[in-house]
């Protein structure tokens, strides 16, 4: 049976550059960063003092103060992010069958600033003190389940949660739903609000994030010989996912057609990536493959790019793998260098950038870029945008535990 197609009709995003699509594409076509000292808690005594953090947000700018309260910060950037990929898709569900649309949306850590205030308060005020709704709040699923009840929609609703590869598996997901006919349009994406106290202790634990706190802008640094961790940053993208002949009947606005998705496992280490790049290798050799096309048709892969030592070399050993020597002709970037790494969230966010790359006919930077590293020796988009044309792009996402996830897609002309 022939599967059915899926387009991408719908883009929305809050990021460290802004609370929409505009502010983020702007943000990363004149090489802005959004990454910051952070100012929500004191993080003075921390390795690392800097973020990709949302300064001066407030939720009951976008939502009302009892909705705002009752969920945690993660699931309200969902929203936000989910309210403005639905009003730029056109699509109104109230004329829809509710079981023929649905929600998928990943994260890789949940509701974790609503564990810490709930173990606070159990601490200091006792177990009668702990919020009843504290379970829903913190819970991974809070967000999808969130926006099903704001569109009142039915259908097919999971959340992923594969760490730094959470939205890609989540569009991945939704993606095979709507091939399989089980729906007809998916919100989907990733949201993370891990920035937070025991968020960012623990990835200085593992020294895993950058110490360049006197240098914020300057400190995500992918493929950069100089190199010395990621930066933890907050936010969601979404998207909206619909079969192709359900868009062309209510003439919306097609910004790409998903082609392929891969996935696969490390079977390696819980935190490091394979050294070879081998799980890597696999996941964007089966986004290919189910895309049916061959690597030097792809014009831009936007990296998963954390600038981790391992992580980065890691990358360009899998794209070299898959690409042989079209690797050295692709365009590569990672947005990670402007944004920071937004962990379940990343796949979302950057599958926005991947379909605005493709619709202005620019490649966004990688910023920071100035010593490159030997072992990374890749066109990765250095410094400034790349006006040209992008009619296939790669998106890469992988994550501790070894997840990783590659989805091809591709400009839709008819």
């Amino acid at each position: 049976m022939s599967r059915r197609r899926v387009v991408i009709t719908g883009l929305g995003a809050i990021t460290s550059l802004g609370d929409n699509t505009k502010s983020l594409w702007d943000g990363l076509c004149t090489g802005a960063s959004g990454i910051v000292p952070i100012g929500r808690f004191d993080a003075s005594k921390f390795s690392c003092h800097i973020g990709g953090e949302l300064t001066n947000f407030d939720p009951t700018a976008y939502m009302g103060t009892k909705q705002a309260k009752r969920i945690d910060r993660v699931t309200q950037f969902a929203l936000i992010a989910a309210r403005e990929a639905v009003n730029d898709s056109g699509l109104d569900f109230s004329k829809m069958d509710p079981f023929r649309a649905g929600v998928i949306i990943g994260s890789g850590i949940g509701g974790l600033e609503e564990l810490e205030t709930q173990h606070r308060r159990l601490i200091e005020l006792g177990p009668k003190r702990v919020s009843p709704f504290t379970v829903p709040r913190l819970m991974v699923n809070a967000s999808a389940g969130n926006v099903s009840i704001e569109y009142k929609i039915k259908g097919p609703n999971s959340a992923t949660a594969t760490a730094c590869a959470s939205g890609a598996n989540a569009m991945g997901d939704a993606f095979r739903i709507i091939q399989r006919d089980e729906a007809e349009v998916m919100i989907t994406g990733g949201a993370e609000a891990a920035l937070t106290v025991i968020g960012l202790a623990s990835f200085c634990a593992l020294k895993a994030v950058s110490r360049r706190n006197d240098e914020p802008t300057k400190a995500s640094r992918p493929f950069d010989l100089n190199r010395d961790g990621f930066v933890l940053s907050e936010g969601s993208g979404i998207v909206v996912f619909e079969e192709l002949q359900h868009a062309i009947n209510r003439d919306a606005k097609i910004y790409a057609e998903v082609l392929g998705y891969g996935m696969s496992g490390d079977g390696y280490h819980i935190t490091a990536p394979d050294p070879a790049g081998a799980g890597a290798c696999k996941a964007m050799q089966l986004a290919l493959a189910e895309a049916k096309l061959n690597p030097e048709q792809v014009d831009y892969i936007n990296a998963h790019g954390t600038a981790t030592p391992a992580g980065d070399v890691a990358e360009t050993r899998a794209i070299k793998s898959v690409f042989g020597e079209s690797a050295y002709k692709v365009a590569v970037s990672s947005t990670k260098s402007q944004l920071g790494h937004l962990l379940g969230a990343s796949g979302g966010v950057e599958m926005v950038a991947v379909c605005l790359a493709i619709e202005n006919g620019l490649i966004p930077p990688t910023i920071n870029l100035e010593t490159p590293d030997p072992q990374c020796d890749l066109d990765y988009t250095p410094l400034t945008a790349r006006q040209t044309k992008v009619d296939v792009a790669m998106s890469n996402s992988f994550g501790f535990g070894g997840h990783n996830a590659s989805l091809v897609v591709k400009s839709y002309s008819g």
